[in-house]
């Protein structure tokens, strides 16, 4: 019942998020942001996260999340490099967690595959809007998302649970909407789906600590 309660409630915050995005009101976006990343760590403690090692350190992952999304909640430039340390070191904090799994390396021959090409592409449509400095950090970022794609997708396939695989290609995916607001174009639309996606992600992520 308390998982479920705090699930309903992480989404009851997103879409007062999304409200106060559109309305153009920074600082109820940053409580309500807040909560809502509260929710998700609450919700993975509740699901008894520190009873297993692979939940212990998703639980880790998910507060390095929160965190990110904190420093995300202000527009300083300062802010948001602050908030891509946080989301990368969460990244790999995911990556060590779906280490677990039993080895399958055609899987993950075949997973890596597949995330370098979308890398590739994802980095080949963010090229022509990077700043010389930070042409590097981004590179990096991309590089933990992949792997940490791949990996989820290995664990996946070795463990028969597919809540860390598709949790993962979600975040990915929203953080895609965050790289369009941060170099391409800012506009409410990448708020708008970058944002379910992440907290239907993170959420996902929580629940794969009850297997």
């Amino acid at each position: 019942m308390l998982p479920l309660l705090f699930t309903i409630v992480c989404l009851v915050f997103v879409g007062a998020l999304l409200r106060a995005e559109r309305a153009g009101r920074p600082s109820a976006a940053g409580v309500v942001k807040t909560a809502a990343s509260a929710s998700f760590i609450a919700l993975a403690w509740s699901l008894g996260a520190w009873s297993t090692t692979y939940g212990s350190v998703v639980l880790v992952a998910l507060v390095l999340s929160a965190l990110g999304d904190v420093a995300l909640a202000s527009d300083r430039a300062t802010a948001f490099m602050v908030g891509l340390v946080f989301f990368l070191l969460a990244h790999i904090a995911f990556s060590m967690a779906f280490v677990q799994a039993p080895g399958r390396p055609g899987v993950l021959a075949a997973a890596a595959a597949g995330m370098a090409v979308v890398g590739v592409l994802s980095l080949r449509w963010l090229w022509p809007h990077l700043g010389a400095g930070m042409r590097g950090p981004v590179v990096l970022y991309i590089v933990a998302i992949m792997v940490m794609c791949a990996l989820a997708i290995t664990f996946s396939a070795a463990t028969g649970r597919w809540l860390p695989a598709l949790g993962a290609l979600l975040f990915a995916a929203s953080d895609l909407a965050v790289a369009r607001q941060a170099f391409v174009a800012k506009t409410f639309l990448n708020k708008a789906w970058g944002l379910p996606t992440y907290y239907i992600a993170q959420l996902l992520m929580a629940w794969s600590i009850a297997g």
